[in-house]
């Protein structure tokens, strides 16, 4: 193997390292903020009422894609196989896409436009998204 090709499998890896913790951020602050409206609803939950309704609550639902994103990425990371460049491509557009929010768009484009406007701390993990997604 040519180091030009190690070179860029490393950075592959270390892209999707750095996307992968990006994501999990953004996703930490949408749960938290999702987690405030459920509460001012319904009141106070314990961490285990709450992972419950992350799991199985139709409120927390539009949050799963995130998530499950974040699995892909731990499995790609964790396959044998090398990266290829085009994977790698494919994921980093299907997250672009998914990270444009909408008000007349699907359901999850639709809460995260309302994230963005109402929540600073998701502009912040939005942003620190976007601007390593601008990179490849």
């Amino acid at each position: 193997m040519t180091s030009n090709i190690l070179l860029q499998r490393i950075h592959q890896h270390q892209y999707l390292s750095n996307l992968r913790n990006k994501l999990l951020r953004l996703h930490k602050v949408l749960l938290d903020a999702e987690r405030i409206t459920y509460e001012q609803v319904r009141g106070r939950v314990s961490s285990g009422e709450f992972l419950q309704l992350v799991i199985g609550h139709e409120q927390f639902a539009w949050l799963h894609c995130i998530s499950e994103l974040v699995v892909q990425i731990d499995e790609i990371l964790a396959a044998d196989e090398p990266l290829s460049i085009d994977s790698v491509k494919a994921l980093t557009a299907h997250i672009r896409t998914l990270l444009s929010p909408s008000e007349e768009g699907n359901t999850f484009a639709r809460k995260y436009y309302t994230a963005l406007q109402d929540e600073p701390s998701v502009v912040l993990a939005h942003a620190d998204v976007s601007q390593l997604l601008a990179v490849k």
